[in-house]
């Protein structure tokens, strides 16, 4: 089952953050989180916690263990960017753009997809062959 959590407005822009986020991206859900211990990026915090969300829900949502979980994907993007000034010389001023970022990871154990296509294919077995017996007694009525 797919599970997601999802931090706005983070004060780290999406390019540094995606730096980050490129480092965990399909890997086991004890992996990211180890990689993410030991890496030196400031992305790396509130890249962790959204995490150990995401983790946090898959466990309480869908009875999914730790192990079984991998980093399916992590989406970041842009947030609102604040505009401040710095004085110059002259009286003039430069712009500074404060970028933010929106971080949102989907972690998944794949046993659920192959679950449900092998309960699907099930179900249309035994829908064909509630058809074939049908068939077979439209048959026998008309003889």
């Amino acid at each position: 089952m797919k599970t997601s959590a999802t931090a706005k407005f983070v004060g780290t822009s999406a390019r540094k953050t995606g730096l980050v986020a490129a480092l965990i991206r399909g890997r086991s859900a004890v992996e990211a989180r180890h990689i993410l211990a030991n890496s030196d990026k400031r992305a790396t915090t509130p890249v962790g916690k959204v995490l150990d969300s995401a983790i946090a829900n898959a466990e309480n949502n869908h009875n999914a263990r730790l192990a079984e979980l991998t980093v399916e994907s992590v989406l970041i993007g842009p947030g609102p960017t604040l505009k401040r000034s710095m004085p110059r010389a002259k009286g003039s001023a430069s712009a500074i753009r404060k970028r933010s970022s929106h971080i949102t990871v989907v972690v998944s154990d794949g046993k659920t997809a192959a679950k449900l296509a092998t309960l699907d294919a099930e179900k249309v077995k035994a829908e064909a062959a509630k058809a074939d017996e049908a068939k077979e007694d439209k048959k026998e009525e008309a003889k």
